[in-house]
């Protein structure tokens, strides 16, 4: 696949991945469409304070690491045309009420509940999964998720001149805010029925049970089980920076605790409901993979996107205090970081699919985020500012070329499971950022910085060790095992089975 074809609208494949692309760009916009009017909103509501704010910030991301694990399975159930549409749908009401909010707790329980928001990423990975082969889904996955992501500069961009300069007055933000509920209302209904979940003659691979992941050996359970754990703890640690805010009482920090560890049980349950069964039939040769790989992955995205949230978060404070800079000025020189997302992620995915070997190129990059955290790390007032600013567009570039190669990856791990993969890796990357951001109110900002190399570091470790090459990784098809023809099978009886992708021309 080359760039050229992006702009092939008459293809099935190219209009489904714009389609899918401006999906994923309208929940960024929609999820951080509070930061750039938090400012306005404590000026004009008359009852907020910063610590509302810093509150609305921790609900902002709470529910967005368990929707993703949750999202997973269900688009691996319904596929990812009803389950992108309805979350478009359903998330416009919390977003209403939150613009139209006039109480402490109506912003609060809105802001958490439209932090599910955050889990549309995944359902896109299994969309572009479904319409591009092996040997260009690195370059496709990428463009997705490096223009969707653009959302979050575009909110920043545009919402404060919606609200201030368009519409004016002392309700401008409510509908400033109230617009983005608007826009996934109406291009929810717009993507259910423009898109398919696969191309024609293509049946829709679903796995045997949605509720947990399948696992090829007695070994591999034990790992899913402990990698589940942390999913939990990183909402256990945002609950703990809650209780520090004096917002809310200890004892509601403590019920929530339960509930975590509750459903942290039920998940394990769940988890040996589905393998169990499965392990003891004993699973045929063709149809195992290696849960190492997963959990290699779900490191890489903890150290790339979690990094790039978190810095993205103190890089303004950082140049306007290292350099004596203008607020207005920090604040564009940090932008870039984001800003480099539009290239930088893309070339991940293309360099994933042309270097003939997925798993060298995560490597590299891996290996450049660590050299490049070390270097920032290393900033002083008495650098130039011009190479410190180079210094971080290129670890911006490593950072997000990482998460492209990453994505890369996740289709061939288990076609059938892409959803739950994709699903517990991203989920990582808010595990990544919300750990980040908790050590970041403990150390120095040059210290933090070493930190993120230490974490990219770690990951580079894990992807030598444990990450496996796919196979076929760059076929014209995805192959099928002896399960996914059982499976077919079942789902379309008395019907051949077709190839399982439509061949895109690299």
């Amino acid at each position: 696949m080359r760039v050229a074809d992006l702009f092939r609208f008459r293809n099935e494949e190219m209009k489904v991945l714009h389609l899918t692309m401006i999906a994923f760009f309208i929940t960024f916009v929609t999820w951080f469409n509070m930061a750039p009017l938090a400012t306005t909103m404590i000026s004009e509501t008359g009852f907020l304070t910063q610590e509302h704010l810093a509150v609305f910030a921790i609900m902002n991301v709470a529910l967005t690491v368990p929707a993703r694990v949750v999202i997973g399975s269900l688009l691996d159930r319904f596929g990812p045309r009803i389950v992108f549409s309805i979350l478009l749908v359903v998330m416009s009401i919390p977003t209403f009420i939150f613009a139209f909010g006039t109480s402490w707790a109506q912003l609060a329980v809105s802001r958490l509940l439209l932090s599910c928001i955050g889990a549309g990423f995944v359902i896109g990975i299994r969309m572009v999964s479904e319409w591009f082969p092996p040997k260009s889904i690195g370059f496709a996955e990428g463009f997705y998720a490096g223009w969707g992501n653009f959302g979050s500069a575009f909110a920043a961009m545009t919402l404060p001149w919606i609200a201030l300069t368009l519409i004016g007055g002392e309700n401008g933000w409510r509908y400033a805010i109230a617009l983005t509920g608007v826009i996934c209302l109406i291009y929810g209904l717009i993507y259910f029925m423009l898109v398919k979940d696969t191309p024609e003659g293509k049946a829709y691979m679903r796995p045997k049970k949605s509720s947990a992941m399948e696992v090829s050996s007695w070994g591999d359970l034990v790992q899913l089980i402990l990698w589940t754990f942390p999913l939990a703890g990183a909402l256990g640690l945002l609950a703990w920076k809650l209780g520090n805010t004096q917002m809310i009482s200890g004892t509601f920090v403590n019920i929530i605790y339960a509930v975590l560890a509750l459903v942290f049980l039920y998940q394990v349950v769940k988890i040996l409901q589905v393998n169990i069964p499965i392990l003891r039939k004993g699973v045929p040769e063709d149809d195992r993979y290696k849960f190492k790989s997963v959990a290699a992955l779900n490191t890489t995205y903890f150290a790339n996107f979690g990094a790039e949230l978190a810095v993205v978060s103190m890089l303004p404070m950082f140049f306007q205090t290292t350099f004596a800079l203008s607020p207005t000025a920090a604040g564009l020189i940090a932008s870039s970081f984001a800003f480099v997302n539009l290239f930088a992620r893309p070339l991940g995915g293309y360099l994933s699919d042309r270097l003939n070997n997925r798993k060298r190129v995560m490597l590299f990059y891996m290996g450049g985020i660590t050299i490049g955290f070390l270097c920032m790390g290393l900033i002083q007032s008495s650098w130039p500012l011009i190479l410190a600013v180079a210094i971080t567009i290129l670890t911006s570039i490593f950072v997000q070329g990482a998460e492209g190669s990453t994505f890369a990856m996740i289709p061939m791990i288990k076609k059938r499971i892409t959803g739950q993969v994709a699903g517990m890796t991203g989920a990582y990357g808010n595990v990544g950022s919300v750990t980040y951001l908790t050590v970041l109110t403990f150390v120095s900002p040059q210290l933090f910085f070493f930190i993120l190399a230490g974490g990219a570091l770690v990951s580079f470790v894990c992807c030598l060790t444990m990450l496996e090459e796919p196979k076929d990784a760059f076929a014209d098809e995805y192959e099928l095992s002896s399960v996914d023809r059982e499976l077919l099978a079942a789902n379309m009886p008395g019907q051949e089975l077709k190839p399982q992708i439509s061949a895109v021309k690299s």
